[in-house]
């Protein structure tokens, strides 16, 4: 059983937003419920300020719509919700849709671990109009936070440049599946290990973890609380040494350290949760290693994110590894990725594509229409030069090399023609199922990890990073500009 189903083991066909139900029963009225339709999900703009999103999300939500179903006690509850007159909202016709329904759209999407930027099509579903829009806030909510914290994760992995990332935060998380996805995003993202044990269980992560400041407060002294935690935890020693002062704790912790060399054991590590963690690291180190303990590592926590842990490096901080909690697991800087799921297309009667286009004041919230797809171009040392959002059923003419910037028309980007095309968006489900076994987490980390790796150092870079290049097909631009001029025209 999959680690969503085992958690979660009733449907997830109503973890959705009531008007795609009462839009639902209207297709369903007007005979447009199987029409063909394709939805986009996409996001509007990076996040942190960065320069890069990973994908995350897709086989957790893969697994949902695979298992989608309306069960009894969902038909009744829907049977029981009244309009403002008082009358029953949907009618018996649909319940009755609902209860045969099963998940047969098709869903074409970018794979988890994937370095994405703004306006690209990370999910694309096509099938019935019906099915394909109940599924719009299950996915938004899956992808959208996953991606997030993949993101964030990844942010704090180029920050501490080579020292690990313990994600540590399950008790600040927005409830119980927040601190699971964002766990698992997390670990995508490049995090070494999460302390959340049910995390560890379902998704195969590794589990670290220390005492608290409770422990030593327990004990007569901060000498016997050292003692008696590596007398039970011999092969588990991290010390906490902040309860009362921190570098008279470490002078403690190397005592203790002494104690388990005599007995054959290591003091693994000291963990500093509070104060000035630049000097007490520096100080810590230098107490470690004049006492014989080279080895012991030193943790660092306390409201780290990966500002702090930049600017703790650049000041000489002597940490090894990094405990990122309430900053990684609820974006605390951008609690929301912002993404959007847009009807893209619609197949008429007579066989031929409709491709609708949402108008707005706002040049960032014009949709995009079409079968979209991202080609991303990669140079001979296989580094992402340009990415390339195009629509399936346009054909190319001739080279078309030109990419134009959705939100600034007059921004354009000529793709050299020695730059090697790589296909993002793949076949994840056919007619409702899979088209081939979801990869491993490990795999997705690694995915993650080699794709930041092949960007630019100065997209990577934390503040004011360079610009990707990402734009539309040139064919792609000249029917979407046609077709929003010819829009406001109509709609003036």
């Amino acid at each position: 059983m999959s680690a969503i189903r085992e958690l979660y083991r009733s449907s997830f066909a109503t973890l959705t937003d009531l008007y795609e139900l009462t839009m639902g029963s209207g297709y369903l009225t007007t005979g447009l419920a199987d029409r063909r339709a394709v939805f986009v999900l996409s996001f509007r703009s990076l996040p942190f300020g960065g320069g890069y999103a990973v994908a995350a999300g897709l086989d957790d939500a893969l697994e949902i719509l695979e298992n989608l179903r309306f069960e009894h006690q969902e038909i009744d509850h829907l049977r029981g919700l009244r309009g403002v007159t008082g009358k029953p909202l949907f009618p018996q016709e649909f319940l009755e849709c609902l209860a045969e329904l099963h998940f047969t759209c098709d869903v074409d999407a970018i794979p988890e671990g994937t370095v994405v930027f703004a306006n690209e099509p990370l999910v694309r579903v096509s099938g019935p109009l019906l099915q394909a829009q109940l599924v719009e806030s299950v996915l938004l909510t899956v992808i959208g936070f996953q991606t997030l914290i993949a993101t964030k994760a990844a942010r704090v992995v180029e920050a501490a440049t080579g020292g690990s990332i313990l994600e540590f935060g399950l008790r600040r998380a927005q409830g119980p599946d927040g601190a699971l996805s964002a766990a698992r995003a997390a670990y995508i993202g490049g995090v070494s290990a999460t302390s959340n044990v049910l995390a560890g269980r379902l998704y195969g992560i590794p589990v670290r973890g220390t005492h608290a400041h409770s422990w030593v407060q327990v004990f007569d002294s901060e000498q016997s609380a050292f003692n008696a935690y590596a007398d039970a935890q011999p092969d588990n020693v991290t010390l906490l040494v902040d309860t009362y002062d921190s570098l008279t704790g470490v002078a403690r912790a190397i005592e203790t350290g002494k104690r388990l060399r005599a007995r054959g054991r290591t003091l693994d590590a000291i963990r500093l949760d509070s104060g000035d963690l630049a000097y007490l690291s520096i100080e810590a180190r230098r107490m470690l290693d004049e006492a014989g303990f080279p080895e012991t590592k030193i943790v660092a926590s306390n409201d780290l994110d990966e500002h702090l842990i930049e600017s703790l490096r650049e000041q000489g901080a002597r940490i090894d590894i990094w405990g990122v909690g309430t900053k990684l697991d609820t974006a605390f800087d951008q609690p929301a990725l912002g993404a959007v799921y847009k009807l893209t297309a619609v197949l008429e009667t007579d066989g031929s594509w409709r491709f609708p286009v949402k108008l707005s004041e706002q040049t960032a919230k014009i949709s995009t229409p079409g079968i979209l797809g991202v080609r991303r171009f990669r140079d001979g040392d296989g580094r992402a030069r340009a990415d390339m959002i195009y629509d399936e059923t346009i054909p190319p003419v001739g080279p078309r090399d030109e990419i134009v910037d959705p939100a600034d028309v007059l921004h354009m980007r000529t793709i050299d023609r020695a730059w090697i095309p790589e296909e993002l968006v793949l076949p994840a489900l056919r007619r409702g199922r899979r088209v081939a076994p979801a990869p491993t987490l490990d795999d997705v980390r690694d995915r993650a990890r080699d794709q930041v790796a092949s960007l630019h150092p100065a997209i990577r870079r934390l503040l004011n990073p360079h610009v990707y290049p990402v734009g539309l097909e040139m064919g792609l631009h000249e029917r979407r500009t046609a077709q929003v001029l010819e829009g406001r025209r109509t709609h003036a």
